[in-house]
């Protein structure tokens, strides 16, 4: 059963968790929203995709929101207990520390699974949508993404579309195209109407205009050729893509565990190491939160994010030291740990007094 003081620590630490993680994922998500609009504006994504996206760069988020944002929570929660002193009172009330941290670990248990299973699984399968957006957006010039009255520009196949109407079966009508033939050439087509058509090859598609004009030549040359038409059909080739099954960040976790390479031995290590570090911040960020009444329950925010920032920063430098066989396999990340942990030894022992009686022995001695 819960008691009322563990009710009340696991309120103040998850609503504060709950607003840092908000807040941080607002700002992220809002800058990727923006970044997804501009790529909507140049044609470069379906206008379709741009929610999908959203949701698959927040999951994305999560993986490093969920460790910043428990670990600042705890300090911030924890810090105001402190410095309003309810932390004394419930010490003087005779409540244990293990009593006080119960909660905390109620907290952390659930949030470890869960970044455990982004990191894993939810994770890897997101970045395969994504490239696979991508990929679809990169060989698809989609009519229903023309607006009319607009220029539309697509520099991998160079052409230059636009119309003066867009009906509802997406058929173009007053169609201005220009594009380079394979001879080299720019061919320029005028046409009363045109639809997109695809055929057996995946590769390939089929622009087919009616009722118009073609103007065949090179710039800066009389030499053009001029032909009109009742039905016209413009082949393009797709742009190629990248395999998005060989990126190391997309395999299944069992393809990684099984695997000799060091890339993927790399990204084996990251993942586990995702919510090994959360629970390793939450164990740093208990006892850094201990303050002096009255100290101010943000004053070790900043010491926090320089820590958190210091942590990162080595498991991102270990996993490329990893992919480059600079460390060997059989240490992997663990050192990155390890020091965190050794952090925490020497941590606790300030806390407790003992660096500070030690230098008091040796004074009298």
């Amino acid at each position: 059963m819960l008691r009322i003081i563990d009710k009340y620590i696991f309120r103040e630490i998850f609503n504060t968790w709950l607003i840092v993680m908000l807040t941080l994922l607002a700002v992220l998500l809002t800058n990727q929203f923006a970044r997804i609009l501009g790529d909507v504006a140049k044609d470069k994504l379906p206008k379709d995709s741009v929610m999908d996206l959203i949701l698959l760069s927040g999951l994305q988020y999560l993986t490093i929101l969920i460790p910043i944002g428990l670990f600042l929570s705890i300090l911030m929660a924890l810090g105001r207990l402190y410095s309003n002193s309810e932390m004394s009172a419930m010490m003087a009330c005779k409540v244990s520390s293990l009593g006080i941290f119960r909660p905390i670990i109620m907290l952390t248990i659930p949030l470890v699974i869960i970044s455990s299973w982004i990191a894993i699984d939810i994770g890897p399968k997101s970045i395969l949508k994504i490239e696979k957006i991508n990929n679809e957006a990169k060989r698809k010039l989609d009519l229903s993404s023309i607006e009319p009255g607009r220029f539309v520009v697509d520099k991998n196949l160079g052409t230059v579309i636009y119309a003066e109407e867009v009906d509802e079966s997406n058929e173009l009508r007053n169609v201005f195209l220009r594009y380079i033939t394979p001879e080299g050439e720019i061919e320029v087509v005028t046409a009363e109407k045109g639809n997109q058509i695809d055929i057996e090859d995946e590769d390939q598609r089929f622009f087919v205009l009616k009722n118009g004009k073609r103007y065949i030549g090179n710039p800066g040359t009389t030499d053009y050729l001029i032909m009109e038409f009742q039905e016209h059909g413009i082949p393009y080739v797709l742009p190629k893509t990248r395999d998005v099954n060989t990126d190391v960040k997309s395999l299944p976790f069992d393809m990684l565990i099984t695997s000799d390479d060091s890339q993927r031995n790399a990204e084996f290590h990251w993942r586990i190491g995702i919510p090994i570090s959360t629970l390793v911040l939450v164990l740093i960020a208990i006892p850094m939160s201990r303050s002096e009444p009255r100290q101010g329950q943000f004053s070790k925010i900043f010491s926090g994010i320089l820590i958190f920032i210091i942590y990162y920063n080595l498991l991102s430098a270990g996993k490329s030291w990893l992919e480059n066989s600079i460390v060997p396999r059989a240490i992997g990340l663990w050192w990155i740990h390890a020091l965190m942990l050794v952090f925490l030894v020497v941590l606790l022992l300030k806390k407790n007094g003992y660096f500070r009686r030690l230098s008091r022995v040796n004074f009298l001695k």
